[in-house]
């Protein structure tokens, strides 16, 4: 259940917008197979923010739930890759954070 948040400053967002809304489906494509899971199970979404002008110009946000493989080396590997991706079509600097959940306190409704 990868569920990732791209946010990306709203000027950003115009200039880029067709080419980020169509590199959902090769970032979906990066954490299913980093993260040994189907493309149903990955929820991406690009959200507008206002941001400083001295913080990154995209932020991805990616929450897990842990499993034995997906050790920090994995994920900083996935984060790289996710990063290079949206920089190749943004040429903006973009900040990667993952935080794995604790499966005895996580809640989800569909």
């Amino acid at each position: 259940m990868p569920n990732v948040k791209i946010y990306v400053d709203e000027d950003i967002l115009a200039e880029h917008e067709a080419a980020l809304t169509q590199i959902l489906e090769p970032l979906r494509e990066i954490v299913a197979q980093h993260l040994e899971v189907p493309h149903s199970a990955c929820q991406l979404a690009l959200l507008p923010v206002i941001a400083l002008k001295d913080q990154p110009a995209m932020n991805v946000e990616i929450h897990i739930m842990p499993r034995a493989g997906r050790t920090q080396k994995s994920l900083e590997a996935m984060g790289t890759e996710i990063q290079q991706r949206l920089h190749d079509v943004t040429g903006r600097q973009v900040a990667f954070r993952c935080s794995q959940l604790d499966p005895t306190t996580y809640v989800t409704l569909k």
